[in-house]
């Protein structure tokens, strides 16, 4: 793969790019020159770079010049491109971690997504922010005997090594699934508390408040390499547009960042994912619109995730992992360069497996769709796939002043409301135990060293096993 560089041009508009099109932010510069220098420079303005800047802004000494540098639109990457799900894993992944990295280590895995879905939640409430929340039950549904079965062990493994279960009610009659997922071969289901929202927005509110504190923010600022400065112990961040001198560099690029990090080429592999907004018939609308988000698990590690959007338009957004993802994975072995294109749209094997799935499991659906009904639309997003599940957060190894939260494995929003503030607790020359995050997320040189060597093919998207 030779360039891991965003797209400039034809990117797909998702669903939240394509509500926001006259706001102001998208192509925003505060300055009409970039700064010859600042305190700290952020690469990207997705979730990760803005909530970096916002505590570095209410931290203690705080900076007194932050540029935020984008490629492209403001928050256009994979925060934008998402189903809009904050989503706590409260069991599924377990195993897996454990495998990986002990039982210790996973348990905290899936407490730190409790903590970030929790602090997400408290944040939108706190300042009241208009960005669409639902806080309600999402569903884990297990379509098949055998990932009901998987399922079932892996819940209960992780119930024995000491996880929290008590919030999370488990429905094992087949014929309450049904009832309750509103899933024709619903052979289980697992609830508990989740939200849905407007990601662009979240962001946008994030970013609004860094500006009334002084962030200079520059849109369709394109980086194009970063290196050490000759005459001081400064970088120099290069751009299309001019070069900016900085101590600090925050790498906030997630699945670009092997782009200005070559270390990070197939730890941080781009890999994109599709989602679909489906517009429901009259038959699951009103008073009969759907109430919950779900997980549906599905054979092979299939995952179709559903964001109904229960508190707003009622419009049904599908990602995830779905069986025709796997086409599309193949597709990229075979057409590497298309890794970093979020232009793709309507990829046939994905559509169909959304269409499929909606006319076979949701009862009473239909199979012809008035005018403007049914499955209207997809576009894609590329996701930091890491090389063993689980974010980067640290310094660069060999690179002092640069930083990096990024690998986030489409599962960010779960995530990167306590991994950026935990990565700002090391830039201000704290300890990782300041950061209150899991010990394996830590960068580190023997980490990197040691997943340098994992073959791309090794990639792993943990969360959707079962």
């Amino acid at each position: 793969m030779a360039n891991c560089f965003p797209k400039h041009e034809g990117q797909s508009l998702s669903y939240w790019l394509q509500g926001v099109r006259s706001n102001p932010l998208l192509d925003h510069r505060t300055t009409e020159e970039l700064p010859k220098e600042a305190d700290v420079v952020i690469i990207g303005s997705g979730a990760t770079g803005a909530i970096t800047a916002l505590e570095l802004f209410s931290g203690p000494n705080p900076p007194k010049s932050i540029v935020m540098l984008e490629a492209r639109e403001m928050c256009s990457g994979a925060t934008g491109r998402n189903a809009g799900h904050c989503k706590p894993d409260q069991w599924r992944g377990f195993k897996t971690y454990q495998s990986r990295f002990g039982s210790e280590q996973a348990l905290k895995i899936l407490a730190n997504e409790q903590e970030t879905f929790e602090r997400v939640v408290a944040y939108i409430r706190k300042y009241n922010v208009d960005c669409d929340l639902w806080v309600g039950k999402t569903l884990d549904v297990a379509i098949d005997e055998q990932v009901a079965a998987r399922a079932a062990s892996i819940f209960e493994h992780f119930r024995a090594a000491g996880g929290n279960v008590d919030h999370v009610e488990y429905i094992t009659d087949r014929t309450e699934a049904i009832k309750r997922s509103r899933i024709n071969n619903a052979v289980s289901v697992f609830s508990w508390d989740a939200a849905s929202l407007y990601p662009w927005k979240l962001v946008a509110h994030v970013i609004t408040t860094c500006l009334s504190k002084g962030l200079n923010l520059q849109t369709w600022t394109p980086v194009n390499s970063v290196s050490l400065s000759g005459v001081s112990q400064n970088w120099v961040v290069s751009t299309e547009r001019g070069s900016i001198a900085t101590p600090t560099i925050v790498h906030a690029t997630n699945a670009y960042a092997s782009a200005l990090l070559p270390e990070f080429r197939n730890i941080i592999q781009p890999t994109p994912h599709m989602c679909n907004k489906v517009v429901p018939p009259r038959s699951w609308s009103g008073t009969k619109a759907l109430e919950n988000s779900y997980g549906v698990l599905c054979p092979d590690g299939a995952l179709y995730s559903i964001n109904p959007r229960a508190t707003s338009d009622g419009i049904i957004l599908f990602g995830g992992s779905n069986p025709g993802q796997h086409a599309l994975l193949k597709y990229l072995q075979e057409h590497p360069d298309e890794r970093t294109n979020d232009g793709l749209t309507n990829f046939a094997p994905v559509t169909k497996a959304v269409d499929d799935f909606i006319q076979s499991e949701f009862a009473g659906w239909g199979f012809a769709s008035a005018p403007g009904e049914g499955l209207d639309y997809s576009w894609s997003g590329i996701l930091g796939m890491s090389a063993d599940g689980l974010p980067y957060v640290g310094q660069i190894p060999g690179k002092p002043g640069q930083w990096i939260c990024a690998g986030h494995n489409g599962h960010g929003m779960a995530r990167i409301f306590t991994t950026a503030p935990g990565l700002v607790k090391l830039i201000q020359g704290g300890t990782w135990a300041d950061t209150g995050l899991p010990e394996c997320f830590e960068l580190t040189p023997e980490r990197l060293q040691r997943l340098s060597k994992v073959d791309s093919n090794g990639l792993h998207h943990v969360r959707c096993t079962v």
